[in-house]
Formats: C-alpha cells, structure tokens, sequence
C-alpha cells in the first residue's frame, strides 16, 4: 500500500487528522481523544496491520508536550509516523498503547520520567531510570537544575 493509499483509507476512519509533508513517512497528527482508537485500527486491521512500534518518544515543543510514534508494518512492509500533542503543561496524559504494541510499557514510562506525560491505563506508570524522591523533569525544556546543571 502507497502512502497516498493509507493516507486515504486512514483518513476515512477518524476525522480530525493531519497530515504533514514528511519526505521519508507518512506523518498524522491525531487530536488525543483519537489516539487508540487510531492506534487500535492501525494495528488491528488486516490492510494496514501496524504491528511494529519501533520507536516512542516524547517531545517538548515550548508550549505543548506531545509524543511520537514511529510504527511499521512487517506483513505489507510499510510505516508511518503518529504523533499526539497537548497544551497541558500541568497534567499532560494520554491513552497508554502499551496494549497493542508491549514495548511502548517502556517507553511509555521513559516518557513519564523525563518529561513528566502520563499514560491513562498503563500497568506500571512509574519513574524508569530517576529516584521517586526526583523533582521535575530533566527533559522538559522549563526545567531548572541549580546544582547540576551550568549555564553560560
């Protein structure tokens, strides 16, 4: 399947979707409240069977926090990029996807340590590598450390 043909058979599904140029994947922005069922028919439906997360990470844009998913198709050969945004600073979440993919239960919880994004429903939402006594989120672009870090 082309990226035009995903495109077009993704785009029925929800409304709502972006789609950026992106020269190496096709890219969706998908509003949150879209995120797994978007998630769920890319992976549960035979024509797109999405049924490789390679890559989960979270990013810090300045006035919203999102995360990236990069998924792949080993059946039919095909990825695409999926990303979720928030302007909530304060309690940014989303639907966990670690019911689909297993691996994104880590990522999911590297997201949450460094960043501070919660994911409803994930079994362990937990800190992955910093102490529970930890405060603030070394990753987020506010982030002050007056011990450790140097600024010039």
């Amino acid at each position: 399947m082309t990226n035009d043909q995903l495109k077009e058979k993704i785009n029925g599904w929800i409304s709502g979707l972006e789609f950026p140029e992106n020269k190496q994947y096709l890219e969706i922005v998908v509003p949150a409240e879209s995120l797994l069922k978007l998630a769920r028919l890319l992976r549960e439906t035979p024509e797109t069977a999405f049924d490789y997360l390679f890559c989960l990470s979270g990013v810090d844009y300045g006035k919203q926090l999102g995360v990236v998913y990069h998924l792949e198709s080993t059946t039919h050969n095909h990825a695409l990029v999926l990303k979720v945004k928030t302007d909530d600073r304060v309690n940014p979440n989303f639907d966990t996807v670690c019911g689909l993919w297993r691996t994104a239960e880590w990522h999911e919880r590297e997201v949450f340590d460094l960043l501070g994004i919660k994911f409803n429903n994930h079994p362990d939402m937990r800190r992955l590598f910093l102490d529970d006594e930890w405060v603030g989120y070394p990753l987020r672009k506010d982030y002050k450390d007056d011990i450790n870090i140097i600024e010039r």
